[in-house]
């Protein structure tokens, strides 16, 4: 309609100063375009669009009465919907008439019948309106709507530069707070995958990392499919790819298949290396960003990976038909559409990387990371990177100590201990004295003795301190016992069992 208004008023000033032959023609023009009929678009034209009665006042057909009365039904029904109530409403005014709790005027009971699911909806809106919390209504921001939607099966075989990306996160068992996540970026021609830290999510920084990433890939981004994250939903990063001429489209929501690429390289490459520590600060995101450095070199030129190809179903099974495995620096090369300039400078740093110290670097990095999230500082920093020749040398019977990535090893937590006073220290000695005494003896019933001995000292409330103080002797008494029966049956010794 505001459309139709803005032709209208254009079209209005050109009509009402034209000469009969050009007013026809503007006139059939604007009929072709709006639709209107062509009565109604002269009126419109001249300007006569409120000249005429206007638009007649609808006539109320339900009243107060019938108000009241649909409000009164829906409390009844205990306040269900529209389309139920009507539904419901023959059987519940006929119980509540039967019973004597309603007495409707003829008039009022065949208008109340005659109500529709929306019109009771629309005259109970004012009722609803401080009742509860309010719906939720799951609208589709503008934004979202103007990005493309693009699925794995959408890909069709791009050239290098179409990347997806995603957030991993470095929360550790909670997610409260701020703390550190990691940009992925994954190329689907090639598998071609740049990590780098993001210290707080802001669409702002997540544009400047991207910068920095883009200078680092091989190839130039053409493409970047995301998921239906704010950080990624907004104008900040729209109008950076609409100004970099970078293809920007997103998944499915609560879709990550669609996002199979980069979800595959969250695990096997930023989990595989970062483990799932908790990670915050601008100290963690150093280290990250040092282990990524590493990380990217060894990944793209020393990490053969496997690349689905066809998948063929038959029946409940499917038949995947995957490449030979190669990695991302061979499949960059072999693509024809790679320039020879990008073959000849990655062939030139591949020549250049000793991998045995890209893997050394990247254990030093791992150590790093693992002693700052567990907060134990390094005695000796450069223990943690020790010459190529021990490095190599502890390779070779790495499997006997297992588990050789730092970040793969178990969180060292704290333990728990007391936190509070105890309570029962001046009894203690009492209470052992005749636990030991009459070890049969109850929680409940100590705790009795106690208050006698010691008039408003001990409230009730201590009953389930007293009961795991107990539990603790008796387990200490039953190992005693078992301790000296172990002592008793020494070889020469007979025990005889009565079944």
């Amino acid at each position: 309609m505001a459309t139709r208004k803005e032709l209208t008023a254009a079209a209005g000033a050109r009509y009402r100063t034209s000469d009969r032959a050009k007013k026809s023609r503007i006139l059939d023009e604007f009929v072709g375009i709006t639709g209107f009929h062509r009565k109604h678009a002269m009126r419109l034209l001249r300007g006569q669009e409120d000249a005429g009665p206007g638009r007649r006042a609808r006539r109320r057909v339900y009243n107060e009465a019938e108000h009241n009365a649909l409000v009164l039904l829906w409390e009844a029904s205990d306040r269900i919907c529209g389309k139920r109530l009507k539904a419901l409403m023959p059987a519940l005014i006929e119980a509540m008439e039967r019973h004597g709790h309603l007495g409707l005027a003829p008039e009022i009971r065949d208008k109340l019948l005659a109500m529709s699911a929306a019109t009771i909806d629309r005259a109970l809106a004012r009722v609803r309106e401080g009742l509860g919390r309010k719906r939720r209504r799951h609208a589709t921001h503008s934004l979202r709507r103007s990005i493309p939607i693009r699925t794995s099966a959408d890909w069709n075989d791009p050239a290098p530069g179409f990347v997806e990306a995603d957030l991993v996160a470095h929360s550790g068992p909670s997610a409260r707070g701020s703390f550190i996540q990691t940009l992925v970026l994954t190329d689907i021609a090639t598998g071609w995958t740049e990590c780098a830290p993001l210290i707080v999510r802001e669409q702002t920084l997540l544009s400047t990392v991207l910068t920095e990433l883009r200078k680092q890939l091989p190839f130039a981004l053409v493409g970047l499919d995301t998921d239906n994250d704010t950080v990624f939903m907004n104008e900040t990063l729209k109008a950076y790819c609409d100004a970099a001429n970078i293809v920007f489209t997103r998944c499915r929501p609560y879709r990550k298949n669609d996002q199979a690429f980069v979800e595959q390289k969250n695990g096997a490459v930023v989990r595989r290396m970062v483990g799932y520590r908790r990670f915050e600060g601008l100290e963690a995101a150093k280290q990250l960003a040092e282990l990524y450095r590493s990380a990217r070199l060894f990944v793209n030129f020393f990490q053969p990976s496997f690349k689905l190809m066809a998948k063929q179903r038959d029946g409940a099974r499917v038949r995947k038909t995957y490449s030979a495995p190669a990695t991302p620096h061979q499949r960059l090369a072999a693509d024809a559409r790679t320039p020879d300039a990008v073959r000849h400078r990655l062939q030139e740093i591949y020549a250049a990387l000793d991998p045995v110290a890209l893997l050394r670097d990247i254990r030093g990095a791992q150590e790093r990371l693992a002693a700052l999230a567990d907060t134990q500082p390094i005695a000796n920093p450069a223990a943690a990177s020790p010459s190529i020749d021990l490095f190599l040398a502890s390779l070779r019977t790495a499997w006997k100590d297992g588990a050789m990535r730092p970040t793969d090893r178990p969180i060292v937590k704290a333990r728990r201990g007391r936190r509070r006073p105890d309570p029962l220290i001046r009894a203690t000695l009492d209470l052992r004295k005749w636990f030991e005494a009459e070890p049969w003896r109850t929680g409940s019933e100590l705790l009795s003795r106690l208050q006698v001995e010691y008039p408003g000292a001990y409230p009730n409330k201590l009953l389930r301190t007293l009961q795991r103080r107990l539990k603790s002797w008796r387990s200490e008494q039953a190992n005693a016992l078992l301790f000296v029966a172990t002592e008793k049956t020494q070889p020469g010794h007979e025990v005889t069992t009565t079944p």
